[in-house]
């Protein structure tokens, strides 16, 4: 069992409130984050930019090792993910998680890189996680 860290500080409250994130390996350390940088595109980060980096990572990865089991040893895959923060009542909720893929996968037939990315979109851990409506758009290229 593998278990990653990360930490979270604020301070003040509300609107008014700063906060920071670090994470265990230190590529985040001491990130500002806030009410302005989730509402307002300040410059730091936010949650929702960090489980879009986390859901994009994992899914390319999981294609990446799928490729891997099918024998193929090259190609190049490149993902965006789009996580959508909407308003529920007084509070908010991640709605959906749309992946988007550019692929370039030399000998592996298009309607089997489109099979082996659903099940990548499936399987990896953080698509998983997520409680939230995925979609995926596959751009062969």
């Amino acid at each position: 069992m593998i278990t990653r860290t990360a930490r979270a500080r604020y301070e003040g409250t509300g609107k008014a409130g700063k906060g920071w994130i670090s994470t265990q390996s230190g590529v985040l350390t001491d990130q500002r984050y806030g009410f302005g940088t989730r509402f307002e595109n300040e410059p730091g980060t936010n949650p929702e930019e960090l489980i879009a980096a986390a859901h994009a990572g994992c899914f390319t990865m999981a294609l990446s090792f799928a490729l891997a089991a099918q024998g193929i040893e090259e190609g190049t895959l490149e993902t965006t993910a789009r996580v959508k923060l909407d308003q529920e009542g007084e509070g908010f909720r991640i709605s959906r998680s749309d992946l988007q893929l550019t692929a370039s996968v030399p000998g592996l037939a298009e309607d089997r890189l489109r099979e082996l990315a659903e099940g990548a979109k499936a399987n990896c851990p953080v698509s998983k996680l997520l409680n939230a409506e995925m979609t995926l758009e596959v751009t062969i290229g």
